[in-house]
């Protein structure tokens, strides 16, 4: 083996970052300037050998190539059997000096974890309220060893895809980090008999680690298999209990699983969470700002369950009526609470607008980076995503209120009502501000620097804190989808959304973008439809081509009347069919593309 050089004496973080360290002990002042709790230093004979490839410290070694287009730097395979460790070949004409560097590069599972912990592990800076991390529970269980099986397949897979979207052509890693996937599902399965595995830390952080694989990936499972590992988890917190908020570790590991239920995985499923609010914003650490936006997160979620059930009935009952419209006063009472903690938020929560975007008539607005009007800077990314958390909120319950409006007053036109604009007010207001918040998270500001004004409060484990990263256009995957099929956005603002969620998927490599973009869902006149479809109003069928582009749907085909004995029987089968032809209509409007979108997540968005 090629002789790496002296082991560097700096501590593990300044390795980490590839800066000079001042070795000062116990914690160096790079660290203690940056605000950072100092991980200490290497051992006497500790080496960064190939046997701890997948010690942060060590793959520091690949840092300088973790943010860059990789292709140059990892030749491709000639031959499918090639090792992983093949990052380079050289024919006998090849000079010498290029034979050595092909020597004194970097092991390819080095460059892959590398180059997933520059872009997904988010570091917060110490003693700051306003900062949040991201997978940092990877950095502990990394630098134990030996690795746990499920967990390092697990790792490898994450490592494997994001460095396979990333480097560009020439290279091809998806065997790699499919083959790790299919291990990584075997073995989990395994460790989840083990009485004793089952409530470990490196378990838990797998089957995280799987979903996060379903995103970068983008397979064609989409988000069942996502919500699947999800739901995985949340039973898992649930074995675990309190005792897991003891430890560091546990903690974040316990609020990576509620980030992803509450505001992800309710909010989007229409699930109500898991064991009650209480149980979820109960941690020892999060400041009273974000405990009461977790808090408000989890009401949503149970309120869209509520209304949901509730329009499945086709009861028209005055009992039935009050409930639907508790439900609406309990959607607008929490739309104020959500307004009012956003109102309050101290200045260190707040963003501020820093520059404008003119209008082009000849720009292809797929493409750019900004939107025409306001580009908002925000302090960090936990800052933005617990805004546009929020204004999600407000999104998901206006569109309730819309809905159960709908069902009170059916058949007249919803969009007649009194409430009706003071609602879709809401809702362009807050697509306004997400779609402001966007050229900050993809990395616009690293091109206008001057405008920045103040430095980024959290920091990635690795590489270059400014470049373009996948972490945050995988927190941008749910308020982009969110919104761009609302009613109430402009073909311009959806066509701009869209090409925001394909630069998700090509460029920043979290592939599952590409698969939302081919959603087509009409938010709320689709569900109100399908609300129309399922409760059955009135017996009649719904004039779907009508409702959806001002066209007749044209009469049902009739069944056999051999098949039925009685003329109410004919009646009821006639309108079954007619229902059913009509609600795979609203499916295939629902995505611009047949086959581009798996089946479970347009019933999901249609909540069919």
């Amino acid at each position: 083996m090629a002789y790496g050089g002296k082991p560097s004496k700096g501590c593990q973080m300044c390795r980490i970052r590839r800066i000079k360290c001042d070795e000062t002990k116990p914690a160096c002042k790079q660290c203690a300037r940056a605000r950072r709790q100092c991980p200490g230093y290497r051992g006497v004979g500790e080496s960064s050998s190939k046997n701890e490839t997948h010690g942060p410290g060590e793959m520091a070694k690949a840092a300088r190539a973790a943010n860059k287009p990789l292709a140059s730097k990892v030749a491709p395979r000639k031959d499918s059997d090639s090792s992983s460790q093949d990052t380079a070949s050289s024919s006998p004409t090849d000079s010498g000096d290029e034979t050595i560097s092909a020597l004194l590069k970097p092991p390819l599972e080095d460059l892959a974890s590398c180059h997933f912990i520059a872009n997904y592990v988010l570091i917060p800076r110490q003693g700051l309220a306003t900062t949040r991390g991201f997978l940092e529970f990877l950095l502990p269980l990394l630098r134990k060893g030996p690795l746990v099986p499920h967990f390092k397949h697990a790792f490898d897979a994450c490592a494997f895809a994001s460095l396979n979207n990333r480097v560009g052509m020439g290279n091809d890693f998806d065997k790699q980090a499919l083959g790790c996937y299919t291990k990584a599902l075997a073995t989990t399965f395994s460790a989840l008999k083990d009485p004793e595995m089952v409530k470990g830390d490196a378990t838990l952080a797998a089957i995280l680690l799987l979903g996060l694989f379903e995103n970068i990936s983008g397979k064609s499972l989409g988000m069942l298999a996502w919500s699947s590992h999800i739901e995985g988890a949340i039973q898992l917190v649930k074995a675990r209990g309190p005792a897991q908020l003891k430890s560091k570790t546990g903690l974040d590991l316990f609020m990576a699983v509620r980030t992803q239920m509450v505001i992800i995985h309710s909010l989007s499923t229409g699930t109500a969470p898991a064991l009650g609010v209480d149980w979820w914003v109960d941690d020892p650490v999060s400041n009273e700002y974000s405990s009461h936006s977790y808090q408000l997160s989890s009401q949503t979620g149970m309120l869209k369950n509520e209304v949901n059930n509730l329009l499945a009935t086709s009861s028209r009952t005055p009992e039935h009526a009050q409930l639907v419209k508790d439900a609406i006063r309990d959607c607008q009472n929490l739309d104020a609470e959500i307004a009012t903690l956003l109102e309050d938020l101290p200045e260190s929560f707040c963003w501020k607008t820093v520059a404008w975007q003119d209008y082009s008539p000849k720009c292809d607005y797929s493409k750019a980076e900004a939107f025409p009007g306001r580009i908002d800077i925000y302090r960090d990314l936990w800052v933005v995503n617990l805004w546009n958390a929020m204004r999600c909120m407000r999104i998901v319950l206006a569109s309730l209120i819309v809905r159960a409006t709908a069902w009170i007053i059916s058949p007249a036109d919803y969009r007649t009502t009194p409430g009706y604009a003071a609602t879709a007010s809401t809702c362009v207001e807050a697509i306004a501000d997400i779609i402001a918040s966007v050229p900050y998270q993809l990395g616009w500001f690293a091109k206008h620097k001057e405008l920045r004004g103040q430095a980024q409060l959290s920091g990635f484990a690795c590489g270059d804190d400014d470049a373009e990263k996948g972490l945050a256009g995988y927190f941008l995957l749910w308020p982009l989808t969110c919104i761009q099929g609302q009613d109430y956005l402009t073909d311009l603002q959806r066509r701009w959304v869209k090409g925001r969620l394909k630069c998700i998927g090509n460029q920043l490599g979290v592939r599952y973008g590409n698969m939302l973009s081919q959603l087509n869902v009409r938010v709320p006149s689709m569900l109100v439809l399908r609300d129309r479809l399922k409760s059955n109003l009135y017996g009649v069928p719904v004039d779907m081509a009508n409702l959806l582009a001002g066209q007749s749907a044209g009469a049902a085909v009739p069944p056999d009347p051999s098949s039925f004995q009685s003329a109410a029987e004919k009646q009821e089968a006639a309108h079954r069919k007619v229902i059913l032809r009509q609600t795979e209509e609203l499916k295939k409007k629902a995505v611009e593309a047949t086959g581009n979108m798996d089946e479970w997540t347009v019933k999901t968005w249609l909540q069919l």
